[in-house]
């Protein structure tokens, strides 16, 4: 039985101001017509291991809005965003900042270009390619990632993605020291942020990255 639209944005609507997030009426309803839509694809393509839409509200939605405070500049990139997160939802939640959504997967993709017509999103561009092969025509003022890589490996593999004076952002598990520890000589931590996300009972971190001042 679908989970009606209802249930959806009431858990939306409690939960996402506990992380930070202070979403209108209509924000909350696409993100609700969002999760219904990445369900449906979901049962055919396999998208994500979360099956119960109610449980996509927090281990998807409310994990991906925890970055908004961590935001740095106007252009953000979601590097392996696979069914589009986190910068799907924040990119509802924060219209202002223009995201794009990058994956190799060519059902992940054609999921996240099909939600952001549908749903008329106007500020996400989706690219399909590796990160190492993607050359954009100007860097990024974040570049963030959900359950990509190492922290090390994510600033080795990503930092040229970033502008001068950008930042990268790692959403992360457990405090992530060893991972702090192998981190290039060019970057350094500016802020490692404990989350706290309603209903989800496991730790969350976030990493903000910048580059060491020469």
């Amino acid at each position: 039985m679908a989970t009606a639209q209802a249930d959806l944005e009431e858990r939306l609507a409690k939960g996402l101001p506990l992380v930070g997030a202070t979403p209108t009426d209509e924000q909350v309803a696409v993100l609700a017509r969002f999760l219904r839509l990445l369900d449906k694809w979901n049962k055919a393509f396999n998208l994500t291991a979360v099956r119960d839409p109610l449980e996509m509200v927090t281990r998807h939605v409310l994990d991906s809005a925890s970055a908004l405070p961590y935001l740095h500049g106007i252009s953000i990139l979601d590097v392996g965003t696979g069914a589009g997160l986190p910068g799907f939802p924040l990119a509802l939640l924060d219209p202002q900042r223009q995201f794009c959504l990058l994956d190799s997967g060519g059902k992940k993709v054609r999921f996240v270009r099909h939600a952001a017509g549908e749903m008329a999103i106007r500020n996400v561009s989706v690219v399909q390619a590796r990160v190492e092969d993607y050359e954009p025509a100007d860097p990024f003022d974040t570049v963030l990632c959900r359950a990509f890589t190492s922290i090390g490996g994510f600033a080795r593999r990503c930092g040229h993605l970033a502008a001068k004076g950008g930042r990268l952002i790692a959403m992360k598990g457990r405090f992530p020291e060893a991972e702090l520890a192998g981190l290039p000589s060019s970057w350094e931590a500016e802020t490692v942020a404990r989350i706290n996300i309603p209903g989800l009972p496991v730790d969350r971190h976030i990493v903000v990255l910048r580059r060491r001042e020469l």
